[in-house]
């Protein structure tokens, strides 16, 4: 009988009217009661001769009460279940408590004697049944709840102890036992959902420690109660669905989970949708699966030009589903409906009309407008625009504007007024996206075009450009080359098309401004620097005299035929030959013509009859058609300089011919024939007696240096001598090596008085003084005078004449001080504390000669005459 229902006769309790509501609790872990009432069993049940008996509690899912029956199986016959009686929850929970094996004593073993008369069956083991403890219990606490005890307490002293989780292991200290009574307790509330059973392990000792009975495995299930609400995974989902959908298609799915005992009605969870908005077209538009959560269409009729997004409200519920006892939880459920190409685009009108000015591209005739009710800015709205009929060239096209999905229609080829006065096109206008199954096109979807073309004065055109003719150079001026008329394309309007020369690089062509011939106003000449690969290039301007004036532009193409009107040019003009004949002593020789062929090579090389020196000292041998070689054809010819004429003629019809002139350097010539250093010399036109005279010429030069450099210095010392100087020649320092290496006598020699140095504040103290009154150490405040520029470093010959200038200027300058005018300091302070010198009065009696200053001569006349009373007393 494991794991096999019982008879259907006792499966089931007929006095619960609504068992789906109803929780079920055995009291005997061999058994176990489904939500629906149905019992089973857990284990193999032996054949007992005696019924087995164990109790059911039932609670309501919301009902505070509890209901309890005892329920007797036998291995045949049929249940009668007792009348369930309602009692209050405290009192539920101290039955079920109650209901526990209230001793559970340590399992003996008997086995069997040895000896014939001890031979007899062996008892059968106790089975210990688990402890059911129901979580968030309100106590009070400690609370006992089994009593563990041994049969041989009676003859010694037992102590008892739990070990394990819940006991002396984390979570320690939830049971604990009496050692002396074996009473165990639960100490706290318990909550299943953070721990849903515990193992503990009861022993028995003596006084001494000894154990006494072997442990026992004790088992404690935390009964669940309802006391968690379901939980959504997201307060919002998000779904979608494509609009036009079938009945039955998945949306989405919602999923909700609940902490409580997933195998009880506690955490079986249902859904159901609440409500939907909007209610359009049906309230009920989607139905949710029940136990999975998954939400799909129950009806068609979803558009999302009608309605774009759904909200839906789902409930989760526990105790599946029922709304008296389980708890509840929302969500919502945001279903977006997406677009299909079911609606086809519409152009607003069947005929659209535009204008064109005839020779313009890139320009928009008409803009052509649509309708379309999908999803904007999406491949089912785009439109695509295209041009059927009424267009066999391509000139316009279609470009569809993005933001506004008109379609803009525009010229990309140039229409002619005189040749298409008007189109008619035919447009259809369709999605990027095929249309959806079942969804025709619509008659709105083609539509007709008029265009009108504009006529506008089209510059005349030349009929040919670039034209080309081809003229041999050298035609006269005045020569008529060609007609170069252009053609007005406006055949519907008589206009008069006139000419004017626009380049001409050379200046060699006119037009004639009515009929546009072209002659020649000076000769044509290929060999010109205008002329590129003998082709020469003038442009034209034909204008008309409509109204706004056009012109345009030709461009005419001389091809030169060449014509003999070069002659050649000899090439090298200048080369070198050694004065003695070697067999390599020659040069090479060739010529340059202007023209082209044939006008040009092989050229013909010859040296003229007259003089005669010229054949007789040199001669000419033809190496290719352009190319001779000059050599001696005497065997020594003296070292100088010759220019050579050479007649070149080239290969024209009639030929021209060119006496041109070489220069050769005839020098004497090394081992390996190169020209000498003395030989060049020579050959440049110098001889012996030439360079000897230009030699007795320098020497000549540099002796007449040297003695003016003489007389000059003689002269110079005699007009040192005639003037004296100021000092003695013994002291005088100009020629004399000075040593400076002389640095005072120490630190006694620098206790200078600074304050003399200070810069002044002010000169409110020099102004103030009294006219007449005057420091000689202090610069004057009255306006100096200008002195004419003298130069700094005079020449020493003159440095009487400097000291006469300066002694002049300082007489005759009123503000100047009375020092040295040579040492002219600045101002350097405020104020003297020794006063001024102007105190100072000599000690002289006044009878002191002074006459010997008049024998120092004239440069101390002025002293004399201060000091001695001469004649400017």
């Amino acid at each position: 009988l494991r794991s096999l229902p019982l008879s259907a006769s006792a499966v089931k309790f007929e006095d619960c009217q609504r068992s789906r509501e109803v929780g079920f609790v055995s009291s005997d872990p061999s058994f176990s009661v489904r939500p629906d009432g149905s019992v089973y069993t857990e284990q193999e049940v032996a054949n007992l001769s005696e019924p087995i008996q164990f109790m059911v509690t039932a609670r309501g899912l919301h009902d505070p009460h509890i209901w309890e029956t005892t329920v007797k199986l036998a291995l045949a016959g049929h249940l009668h279940p007792l009348p369930l009686t309602k009692i209050g929850f405290e009192e539920m929970l101290s039955r079920v408590w109650e209901s526990q094996p209230r001793v559970i004593k340590f399992s003996r073993r008997h086995q069997r004697g040895s000896s014939a008369n001890s031979l007899r069956r062996q008892k059968r083991d106790w089975v210990i049944p688990p402890i059911n403890v129901p979580e968030n219990s309100r106590g009070p606490f400690p609370h006992m709840l089994v009593r563990i005890r041994s049969d041989q307490d009676k003859d010694v002293g037992i102590r008892y102890s739990i070990t394990g989780a819940g006991a002396d292991q984390p979570p320690s200290g939830i049971y604990n036992i009496d050692p002396i009574s074996g009473n165990m307790f639960v100490t706290q509330p318990l909550d299943r959902e953070e721990r849903a059973s515990f193992h503990l392990r009861a022993h028995a000792v003596d006084m001494n420690g000894n154990k006494v009975e072997n442990p026992i495995d004790l088992y404690i299930y935390v009964i669940d109660m309802n006391d968690n609400r379901p939980e959504f995974q997201n307060q919002v989902y998000n779904g979608s669905v494509a609009e036009g959908s079938k009945p039955g298609s998945s949306v989405m799915q919602v999923t909700a989970t609940d902490s409580d005992d997933s195998t009880t009605a506690n955490g079986m969870v249902r859904y159901r949708i609440l409500s939907q908005t909007p209610h359009s077209p049906i309230p009920n538009m989607f139905t949710i699966n029940s136990e999975t959560g998954d939400i799909v269409t129950v009806a068609a009729g979803l558009d999302r030009e009608k309605v774009s997004q759904y909200t839906i409200i789902v409930q989760a519920t526990d105790m599946e589903g029922n709304l008296n006892f389980g708890l509840s939880n929302t969500a919502t459920a945001l279903i977006s409906i997406t677009d299909i190409n079911d609606n086809p685009p519409e152009l607003t009108v069947r005929t659209f009309s535009g204008e064109v000015p005839e020779n313009k591209v890139n320009v928009v005739v008409t803009n052509l407008t649509v309708v379309d009710r999908d999803q904007p800015h999406s491949p089912n709205w785009n439109a695509v625009y295209r041009i059927v009929s009424g267009d066999p060239s391509g000139h316009f096209t279609i470009r569809t504007n993005p933001i506004t999905n008109e379609g803009m229609l525009t010229v990309v080829k140039p229409v002619d007024f005189e040749m298409n006065r008007a189109f008619m096109l035919t447009v259809v206008v369709s999605n990027q996206a095929h249309l959806a199954s079942g969804i025709q096109s619509s008659l709105q979807s083609t539509a007709g075009v008029t265009i009108s073309v504009q006529d506008v004065n089209e510059p005349p055109v030349f009929p040919v450009n670039p034209k080309t003719i081809r003229f041999e150079e050298g035609v006269p001026a005045g020569t008529t080359l060609t007609v170069f008329a252009a053609q007005d394309p406006d055949h519907f309007i008589h206009q008069i098309v006139r000419y004017s020369k626009l380049s001409d690089p050379a200046n060699w062509l006119k037009i004639n401004r009515t009929n546009g011939q072209i002659t020649t106003m000076a000769l044509l000449d290929r060999e010109s620097m205008y002329v590129k690969n003998n082709m020469y290039e003038a442009t034209f301007l034909a204008y008309d005299n409509g109204s706004p004036q056009a012109s345009g532009t030709g461009t005419l193409q001389i091809y030169l035929i060449d014509v003999n009107d070069n002659a050649p040019v000899l090439i090298p003009k200048e080369a070198q030959i050694c004065e003695r004949a070697r067999p390599n002593s020659r040069i090479n020789i060739t010529a340059s013509d202007a023209d082209a062929e044939p006008n040009v090579g092989p050229f013909v090389f010859e040296l003229p009859s007259f003089p005669a020196s010229i054949r007789r000292n040199w001669t000419i041998s033809r190496l290719s058609g352009d190319y001779a070689q000059l050599r001696l054809r005497i065997p020594y010819l003296e070292a100088g300089v010759y220019v050579i004429p050479v007649i070149v003629s080239d290969s024209g019809n009639p030929p021209l011919s060119n006496r041109s002139m070489i220069r050769i350097k005839v020098c004497p010539c090394d081992n390996n024939g190169d020209c000498s250093a003395t030989g060049a010399v020579a050959a440049a036109g110098l001889g012996t007696g030439a360079i000897i005279a230009i030699l007795i010429c320098i020497i000549i030069l540099l002796k007449g240096m040297v003695l003016l450099f003489v007389v000059w210095m003689k002269r110079r010392e005699k007009e040192r001598q005639a003037k004296p100087l100021l000092i003695d020649p013994e002291d005088d320092v100009r020629d004399n090596i000075l040593k400076y290496d002389e640095e005072g006598g120490g630190e006694e020699d620098q206790d200078y008085d600074l304050s003399q140095l200070q810069q002044p504040e002010s000169l409110d103290h020099i102004i103030s003084k009294p006219t007449g009154v005057r420091r000689v150490d202090e610069r004057p405040v009255i306006a100096e005078s200008q002195y004419p520029v003298r130069p700094s470093m005079p020449h020493p010959g003159d440095i009487g004449d400097f000291i006469n200038d300066g002694l002049r200027a300082a007489d005759n300058d009123p503000t100047a001080p009375p020092y040295d005018s040579l040492l002219v300091f600045d101002y350097e302070g405020s104020g003297s504390t020794a006063g001024s010198v102007s105190s100072l009065n000599s000690t002289s009696s006044g009878d002191q000669d002074y006459d010997y200053l008049n024998d120092w001569g004239p440069r101390f006349k002025k002293l004399a005459d201060l000091y001695g009373g001469g004649e400017d007393d």
